[in-house]
């Protein structure tokens, strides 16, 4: 992989990620941009004790533009994007409208391709290895920023999601504090930690998993399963079978492969509503330990946090969408209308 930084016509950073180290990234931003101005601020709830970003700016960006005029595309003659160069394998920059800026953190816009038609199962085994390494690459690089605790790489797919761009592409956020999904886990965690003499429970959840009939499928390093509890009709868990707390943790063995479970698992995703329907919406979430002190968190230390993806639709079955009602926005209770088993048999027999 090489890797070529430089700055966008607002001032923005761009990075390159390339196949080839002779790939020369020359290109020069030739938009007439003025610098980012954003007002985002972090505030925090009294009552529930977790934070919100407020962003007001984001309500004038880009909002679903022709194929002919996406930013997330290679530059071409006269029609200028985001991406100064003719060409990219993949390519990460700031967000020209991010929900978090300066000392509120950080928004990152990761391009998986150039290709705008394609999605990120259509990608090579080289190309979604190259995409890995970018997201280990800006977590190690987000890391050290002062403002920011945790780093969280994600991909929003389709519109149903709310994507507002066609283009493959995901984000990463790099927030200023743990996130509160993040905060209950290890919270529990640190229970189990107490209350079993020292066994980690992410190594005793994925043990218990392993050995029962969730299983979508397994490699020597990842595993996936729709977990016990699933909140989601079709929601699959994907963890590297050694403990590690980030992406910077996975050995040369767990990163060869994961391209291989990973695009076998999106392709089925694509399948399991059958042939004719849309492409399945999902949203794709990296779990990393955060970076900051756990102090909250008595007993617990970074290691014990186990690097995890989290893949879910919300589509329930063809045509018909999971809305988070009264229950799951009210409450935060979920309701799943398909049993965790079926949900993983499903998955089973779609099997390319």
């Amino acid at each position: 992989m090489k890797k070529t930084s430089t700055r966008l016509a607002d001032g923005r950073e761009l990075v390159y990620y390339d196949l080839r180290d002779d790939t020369v990234r020359d290109a020069v931003d030739r938009r007439p941009l003025e610098r980012t101005v954003t007002t985002s601020e972090v505030r925090r709830d009294p009552l529930l004790g977790d934070s919100v970003a407020v962003a007001s700016h984001r309500q004038g960006r880009t909002y679903h533009p022709p194929a002919d005029e996406c930013p997330l595309c290679p530059s071409a003659g006269e029609r200028l994007s985001e991406i100064p160069d003719s060409s990219y394998d993949v390519v990460v920059f700031e967000n020209r409208f991010p929900s978090l800026a300066g000392d509120s953190g950080r928004c990152e816009v990761v391009c998986f391709t150039s290709d705008h038609n394609a999605s990120f199962a259509d990608l090579s085994e080289v190309q979604a290895g190259l995409v890995l390494d970018a997201w280990t690459d800006r977590t190690s690089e987000l890391s050290h920023l002062p403002s920011v605790e945790q780093v969280f790489c994600f991909e929003n797919r389709g519109a149903e999601i709310g994507v507002t761009l066609g283009h493959p592409h995901g984000q990463i956020y790099a927030y200023p504090f743990t996130t509160p999904r993040t905060a209950l886990m290890l919270r529990q965690v640190a229970a189990h930690k107490e209350a079993t003499g020292g066994e980690n429970l992410f190594d005793a959840v994925l043990e218990e998993e392993l050995a029962g009939e969730r299983v979508v499928l397994e490699g020597e390093h990842w595993a996936a399963f729709v977990p016990y509890a699933a909140h989601w009709p079709y929601e699959v868990h994907l963890y590297p079978k050694r403990r590690v707390p980030d992406l910077l943790g996975l050995d040369e063995a767990a990163r060869t492969e994961f391209p291989q479970v990973y695009l076998e698992l999106l392709r089925r995703f694509d399948r399991i509503f059958g042939i004719g329907e849309s492409p399945t919406p999902y949203i794709a979430a990296w779990h990393q330990a955060p970076f900051g002190q756990l102090e909250d968190f008595e007993g617990v230390v970074r290691d014990d946090f186990a690097l995890h993806l989290e893949l879910f639709t919300i589509r329930r079955t063809s045509g018909k969408l999971k809305f988070l009602a009264g229950s799951e926005s009210g409450m935060n209770v979920f309701i799943n209308d398909v049993p965790p088993e079926r949900a993983a048999r499903r998955l089973r027999e779609v099997a390319s």
